[in-house]
């Protein structure tokens, strides 16, 4: 690759080459180079387009954010500090476009720091250590640019044990078909009372609200908004306080059957025409959400092809179009999201942690969110993962990442509401594909062999983070599996954020399971995950005979059985149980060896312990497998009295 195009490359954050799944040094194509940085804003299609953007690489005074941790200290240009600009010189670790400067800019004379309170502090050439934690400006002149106060970590988080739940799958005698709020609390309570700490819920965020109903809880259409498909409508005092008529009128919308698969869109329909009898008559100002959901109604879930003029929140036409009874109607489903939120959130105080919600890596790329923050996201790429041993096609998970340079000059306010919106009703966040923060696999063109890793400010997303998790008190998780580089785990701990340990990975450099003991101490222990087989699962081959009857094993059919009954073997020998005891027996050995490490949080599945085989998500699929669709095989209660559960909660509870 010319010498040129690579160095205009690291300029702006976009690998050139990467480690692969096995450690091995892989090239990008230029060509992939190049499309990627057209879609950055950037003009490397010739020798001469080259040359321009490289000069055009220029160092200002200042970044456009800038984030420091509680007690840092940070010089500013001035002629005095000329030889000492902590902008130039940038490590790899951050690998960001905003400290890569070719020249010195213009010094500054002197600065002003305006903190979030309101109060004025001259700093003169450098930013003392002694500023408030929050989200302060920094004014130069004429200028004024973001400065985020960070604490240097959170407290450490809590040795406890709890659940984590596919709330969707768990359905109560209250429930439409589908797990809802009201279900939530309920499971909450139960699991306070029985020593739980924690419960950690699939994402619950917003869908659009026209059919087919996304059901995938990892393509959201605004991560800052709550699915009203998870409202009780009976457990509203719009309900409470209806007449009779209106109630029976509601109560007749109820599906009657228990499906085999979850349908949600016969659960939409039957909520949303139910909550329609209800609805207010008071006008609610909605949001750009509410806005869009309005203008979906009418024209489509993806905004990219509505009429022109619709295309941008910002266009006087939006607010003339969108219909305001229909904007009010949706503002007052996020109303009632927030209601039936916090009484789960108050069911979980007392708990050592409370409930965690989990944060996918993006949303989908015709949806609210993409709409209303156009500005902020990169459009035209998608990303994913490159190909590795498991996905030798790599994985395009079609969400459109963060435009990092866009995201900085904004302060990365975007950044920050969604992780207030989030926090509002979680004691915690997990957070998917924590490596993300770091770098992402974009994807300029569909085919997820065809991409790159563009980076971005590490130290400005997780001291982001820290400062939001701080101000909700809330622990944070990250999902930090698969190949990841270890500057992501090692920063996780630093700050008393938790990795992830998975009972099928953790293994030692030898490819041998790991004895309990050895266990990481600053991690979240499951025996699986929502897309990796349950423990039955496991123990019956049931992830490689369902893959072999799709169609979607990789490997050799009888080799991949092989190959199962030997981790089945050596999962037994790690467990000192024998070929011929009980999978139950099995089973809670599993909780036991969960128990006994020395991981701070300690996470039991529903599935595991009731003996469920069939897992919520099978990656590689998409209608050959009814992903996120599978009802539990119990409702809650009969869940609860299992003594399968009792026994399993013993097991827990004893650590």
């Amino acid at each position: 690759m010319d010498d040129q195009l690579v160095r205009l490359a690291d300029a702006h954050g976009v690998a050139t080459w990467y480690e692969g799944s096995e450690r091995r040094r892989i090239e990008v194509d230029a060509d992939v180079v190049v499309e990627v940085l057209a879609k950055l804003g950037v003009d490397a299609s010739g020798p001469d387009a080259i040359r321009e953007a490289l000069a055009q690489v220029t160092a200002d005074d200042l970044p456009p954010t800038i984030v420091l941790r509680a007690g840092e200290t940070r010089r500013l240009p001035s002629p005095a500090n000329a030889r000492k600009d902590p902008f130039t010189a940038p490590s790899e670790s951050k690998g960001s476009f905003l400290a890569l400067n070719e020249r010195k800019g213009p010094f500054l004379a002197s600065a002003t720091v305006r903190t979030e309170g309101g109060e004025t502090v001259e700093v003169g050439d450098e930013i003392p250590g002694d500023l408030p934690l929050g989200w302060h400006t920094l004014i130069s002149g004429d200028r004024e640019i973001t400065l985020v106060v960070a604490p240097k970590s959170l407290p450490e988080p809590p040795r406890t044990w709890g659940w984590t739940l596919q709330l969707y799958a768990m359905h109560g005698k209250g429930s439409w078909g589908v797990g809802d709020l009201k279900d939530l609390r309920d499971f909450v309570t139960w699991s306070r009372e029985n020593g739980a700490g924690v419960v950690l819920l699939n994402p619950m965020h917003a869908v659009a609200p026209v059919h087919p109903i996304q059901p995938s809880p990892y393509s959201p259409s605004s991560r800052r908004h709550t699915n009203p498909v998870y409202l009780r409508v009976t457990d509203t005092s719009e309900y409470d306080q209806a007449d009779d008529a209106t109630k029976a009128a509601v109560d007749a919308l109820k599906p009657d059957r228990e499906p085999e698969l979850i349908d949600y869109d016969e659960v939409w329909d039957a909520k949303i025409k139910a909550l329609e009898l209800l609805k207010p008559s008071e006008h609610k100002q909605g949001d750009d959400f509410a806005v869009y959901c309005a203008l979906a109604e009418a024209h489509g879930a993806d905004y990219r092809e509505w009429p022109a003029e619709l295309r941008h929140p910002d266009n006087p036409e939006v607010k003339k179009q969108a219909d305001p009874e229909r904007v009010s109607f949706h503002a007052w489903l996020q109303e009632l999201c927030d209601q039936q939120l916090e009484m789960a959130r108050q069911a979980a105080e007392g708990m050592a942690i409370g409930i965690v919600h989990d944060l996918p890596v993006g949303v989908d790329p015709g949806g609210a969110d993409a709409w209303a923050l156009q500005d902020v996201l990169a459009t035209g790429v998608t990303v994913g993962a490159p190909p590795d041993a498991f996905n030798q096609q790599g994985q395009n998970w079609s969400l459109p990442p963060w435009h990092p340079r866009r995201l900085a000059e904004a302060g990365y306010q975007p950044y920050r509401d969604l992780l207030q919106a989030v926090f509002r009703h979680a004691n915690g966040l997990r957070i998917d594909h924590i490596a993300g923060l770091w770098r992402l696999w974009w994807i300029p063109g569909g085919d997820a062999r065809r991409g790159t890793y563009v980076r971005y400010d590490a130290d400005a997303m997780t001291g982001i983070l820290a400062l939001e998790a701080h101000r909700a008190r809330a622990s944070v998780i990250g999902e930090d599996l698969g190949t990841v580089e270890p500057v992501v785990t090692e920063t996780l701990h630093a700050n008393n954020m938790l990795s992830s340990a998975v009972l099928w990975f953790e293994r030692d450099d030898y490819g041998h399971l790991l004895p309990q003991q050895d266990w990481p101490q600053e991690a979240t222990a499951s025996i699986s995950t929502h897309d990796l087989p349950t423990a039955a699962g496991f123990l019956r081959s049931e992830h490689v005979r369902v893959r072999a009857e799709l169609g979607v094993l990789a490997g050799d059919v009888d080799a991949e059985y092989a190959n199962a009954a030997k981790e089945r073997r050596e999962l037994l020998d790690v467990l000192h149980e024998n070929e011929s005891a009980a999978e139950e027996d099995v089973i809670i050995a599993m909780h036991a060896l969960l128990a006994g490490t020395p991981c701070r949080l300690v996470l039991a599945s529903p599935y595991d312990v009731i003996g469920e085989t069939r897992q919520p998500n099978l990656p590689g699929t998409v209608n050959e497998y009814p992903n996120w669709r599978i009802p539990f095989p119990v409702d809650v209660a009969a869940f609860m009295a299992d003594p399968r559960v009792s026994r399993a909660v013993s097991t827990m509870r004893d650590r």
